[in-house]
């Protein structure tokens, strides 16, 4: 949501432009005031928390709740589940906020190779990269998951072949992407130890939904708790 507001997660253009990078969420101009939010919607019934990543799915595709926000790459098992119709649309944003909607950026599902093996596997799994990157399996996975294509082709090969027409909403995930020319609060994010920090930012929002904690003491204390981990991160990999 900070990005697609165009205000900053973190300095140093999230992280891209150093190390040195610490974090901003707490005090920009759109977390807070989302936070606050949805803590309000929470105590008032009108927000149901369901878990971390996509354990809330089932609320959605039994019909207990009419409106479910996550990853476009959750698409294909919303189809096989849902028996229902329904539809797909673009980030929710504050249209006082001039910025917005600036741009969104993708996740973080990655794939990893690892040095200090011998070279005839790096040879295998070179072949195996370029197997996944073909348009062909692109296209196929992106159409099949949700998960948007990792190349133009892929994208142009699924436009070609009429399944945005067949399936609406499908193409919203790459068109957010591409909504406008990204800028240093948009193009994505650099944070060392991110996973672990990911997990203290939704220890803290966990605080938030049950009433136990104001939206702003969660998240300056997830933005402190943050930062120590950025410092551990810096320090472990100072040139």
């Amino acid at each position: 949501m900070s990005a697609w507001h165009d205000e900053p997660i973190g300095t140093e253009e999230n992280g891209f432009a150093g190390l040195d990078t610490e974090f901003v969420f707490h005090e920009n101009a759109v977390v807070p005031r989302l936070i606050e939010q949805i803590g309000n919607w929470s105590q008032e019934g009108l927000f149901r928390y369901g878990g971390r990543r996509g354990d809330s799915l089932p609320l959605f595709t039994t019909g207990e709740c009419s409106i479910w926000l996550n990853s476009s790459a959750y698409y294909g098992g919303i189809k096989e589940q849902a028996d229902f119709a329904f539809g797909v649309g673009m980030l929710p944003y504050y249209d006082d906020i001039e910025a917005a909607p600036q741009n969104s950026i993708i996740g973080g599902a990655t794939l990893w190779v690892l040095q200090g093996k011998p070279a005839e596997e790096y040879a295998a799994v070179a072949a195996f990269f370029d197997y996944l990157a073909s348009a062909e399996v692109q296209a196929h996975w992106h159409q099949s998951t949700g998960y948007v294509p990792i190349t133009t082709a892929a994208y142009e090969l699924t436009l070609e072949s009429g399944f945005y027409e067949e399936e609406p909403g499908t193409n919203i995930s790459v068109e957010q992407l591409n909504l406008n020319p990204p800028t240093p609060n948009s193009k994505g994010l650099r944070f060392g130890n991110f996973v672990q920090i990911r997990d203290v930012i939704n220890d803290e929002l966990e605080a938030v939904w049950n009433g136990t904690k104001s939206a702003q003491q969660a998240l300056d204390d997830a933005a402190a708790a943050g930062n120590t981990l950025l410092r551990r991160f810096e320090d472990a990999n100072a040139s």
